[in-house]
């Protein structure tokens, strides 16, 4: 069983990576869409509780955290590769991504403040611990001149004329970058103004937009959960590579915890099932589901035995 499931809201702007990467590699999927904010109880059910958004499942195999996405995508479906010009340099450009999120987001609360309910806000507070929500009216001036350096750097890199930002074909470089400016078009008023500063951005963005979002279906979490149910003799599958023993001392069979080291940390809990240089997989049993393993990446994420 080979169907993509993704697990994600509109909005998010994490969830636009994969929804791009599906329309790059021209793939059909199915769409659950979750709660802005906690709780999810039937993502929950297939996550132990981690709660970042998008996951992706393959039916009782689930993938947090778009990177372990995109690597298991992308294996499963080579052509066209987003990592043809190595994963290094795929990677510096997500980890710059990232640093330019963060500005991004708080641009997007600042300047929504007046729309967005309370729930959202006390969610978002508790979740983004990176920023100081009573302080934005003052900090903002510093938050768009963050935004605007990145925006620069990324039209600096388009300025010789280049299609993407390796060459002719579009990679995870591109989908990355292509997150945070889509972010500011849809949650940041003030980008249309210093956005326009940067004329070689917006040919590039029509051509990361005209790939799409590949053939989606929507479904209901019920029916992903039943999805889960019927594939336990399948799961544990879509490994990228063997066995390697970690650094935490942490062994298969091995009970532990795995969680994001920077923000959104909250424990998942469960049995170790392998890890290596690239990826961590748990394995863990719930009553409505059955066994699911978990696909987290090495990068990133804590790994610990339980006490």
């Amino acid at each position: 069983m080979t169907d993509f499931i993704l697990h994600h809201h509109d909005p998010s702007p994490y969830g636009e990576k994969i929804r791009k990467l599906f329309g790059i590699k021209g793939l059909s999927w199915k769409s659950v869409q979750v709660s802005m904010v906690m709780p999810r109880p039937n993502m929950t059910a297939l996550t132990g509780g981690y709660r970042r958004i998008p996951v992706m499942q393959i039916g009782a195999d689930v993938f947090c955290d778009t990177l372990i996405i995109a690597r298991v995508v992308d294996m499963l479906h080579p052509s066209p590769s987003v990592f043809q010009s190595g994963l290094l340099a795929n990677l510096a450009i997500q980890q710059w991504s990232d640093m330019m999120f963060r500005p991004g987001a708080a641009l997007s609360l600042h300047e929504n403040a007046e729309y967005l309910p309370d729930d959202v806000v006390t969610d978002r507070t508790a979740y983004f611990t990176f920023l100081d929500f009573e302080n934005f009216a003052e900090d903002a001036p510093h938050f768009r001149s963050q935004f605007i350096t990145f925006a620069s750097q990324l039209n600096h890199q388009l300025a010789d004329g280049r299609g993407f930002l390796f060459g002719d074909s579009a990679e995870w470089a591109d989908i990355n970058a292509y997150m945070n400016i889509w972010m500011a078009g849809g949650n940041i008023p003030s980008s249309a103004g210093f956005l326009a500063e940067f004329p070689h951005i917006s040919g590039w963005y029509d051509r990361m937009d005209k790939f799409g979002c590949g053939a989606r279906t929507d479904i209901e979490s019920s029916e992903a959960l039943k999805i889960a149910v019927q594939a336990q003799n399948e799961a544990g599958g879509f490994r990228l590579g063997t066995h390697k023993d970690d650094e935490s001392g942490c062994r298969p069979g091995d009970p532990v915890t795995i969680q994001p080291d920077d923000y959104g940390i909250i424990p998942v809990a469960g049995i170790l099932e392998m890890s290596n240089d690239e990826e961590i997989i748990m394995r863990r049993t719930q009553n409505d589901v059955g066994e699911v393993y978990l696909h987290f990446p090495r990068k990133g994420f804590r790994v610990a035995k339980s006490a």
